[in-house]
């Protein structure tokens, strides 16, 4: 099977692999194998291999599969990953303190294994973590080519929504004023930005807007990211905290984003008129909402239509489910074209 492998000489093999394994690139289901002096090194994520390697497509020999946490309980145990944590949502300490040895005890690339001690809390969406291997709540995260650095006990992020970021970040063309209205560390932004457009992130956690202008200049996109600190609607009066952005402190918002993110599903509907006011004379939204299965979608619609009628024309350009949230509810996007 032909796999992308970096092609490097012989000598600076193990350098390069351990700098490929810091960035979780390795495909480890495959060997490194060698030839005529030197060694092709498998990656699973070409686009985050750094710009200095070769990457070239060459056959590679399966690996055998490494003990992994359910060879060593008997079971296949539920957790997420996100960078080098592993997160359980276990009620019973117990066997979350099993699992967790396990993972460490097997060749899961883990650092620190957390357990949920708390629901998602408050305007910042932050919830408390118990640690129950390893050191710290802090890691970096990699996704579609990008580096997030974060703080899980700080900030929220959710490694799920990975490919609806994905889907919406594809919609974006260069030259785009992109404004996402509740940025976190950037998982919208710096993509978008990624791809030429000049993005701006919102948020009214000040240390997620922290690490935002960090993977702004990690990813190198600093110089298309404003990063501002503050409730959006306070953006829009002009009385934001900017200090330490990039932002212009003078500058206005007003009729200026091609392209509004609003992903606070719980609530998005209290900011639909700062929406109206950010947007300029033609703007996609995607709109994030939480509701039954039997009407997922009427709800936002109706609130969007409400805000922005009849000063904009409103049409349905696509209605997405996201996630199953909850029994009977479901975690949903429309994106929605405003025309005057």
């Amino acid at each position: 099977m032909e796999v992308p492998c970096v092609r490097v000489e012989r000598e600076e093999g193990e350098t390069v692999r351990r700098a490929l394994a810091e960035r979780d690139v390795l495909a480890n289901d495959f060997e490194i194998t060698a030839e005529d002096g030197w060694l092709y090194i498998p990656v699973d994520d070409p686009d985050a291999v750094p710009e200095e390697y070769e990457i070239v497509e060459r056959p590679a020999p399966a690996r055998e599969h490494p003990e992994m946490p359910a060879d060593v309980l008997g079971y296949e145990p539920s957790y997420e990953r996100l960078g080098g944590i592993v997160i359980l949502d276990e009620d019973d300490p117990a066997r979350a303190e099993e699992i967790a040895e396990a993972v460490m005890a097997s060749a899961l690339p883990a650092k620190t294994v957390l357990n949920r001690a708390s629901k998602i809390r408050g305007d910042l969406r932050v919830r408390e973590w118990d640690v129950l291997a390893g050191d710290g709540t802090e890691t970096v995260h990699r996704e579609y080519g990008f580096e997030y650095a974060l703080d899980l006990a700080a900030v929220y992020f959710s490694p799920r929504l990975a490919t609806e970021r994905h889907r919406v970040v594809e919609r974006v063309h260069e030259g785009e004023r992109v404004f996402d209205m509740f940025a976190g560390v950037g998982p919208f932004v710096i993509p978008a930005a990624g791809r030429g457009a000049e993005a701006v992130g919102v948020d009214l956690n000040e240390r997620a807007i922290e690490y935002l202008r960090e993977n702004a200049r990690r990813n190198g996109v600093a110089d298309r990211v404003n990063a501002i600190h503050g409730d959006v609607r306070d953006v829009v009066a002009g009385s934001s905290d900017r200090h330490g952005s990039d932002a212009d402190p003078d500058r206005g918002y007003e009729d200026w984003a091609d392209r509004l993110v609003m992903n606070l599903p719980h609530s998005a509907d209290e900011f639909l008129d700062a929406a109206v006011t950010l947007a300029g004379e033609a703007c996609t939204i995607h709109y994030y909402d939480i509701q039954h299965e039997d009407d997922p979608f009427g709800p936002g619609e109706r609130a969007i239509r409400e805000a922005a009628e009849p000063d904009y024309d409103v049409s349905v350009e696509e209605r997405t489910v996201v996630r199953s949230y909850a029994p009977h509810e479901l975690n949903v996007c429309l994106d929605v074209r405003l025309s005057q």
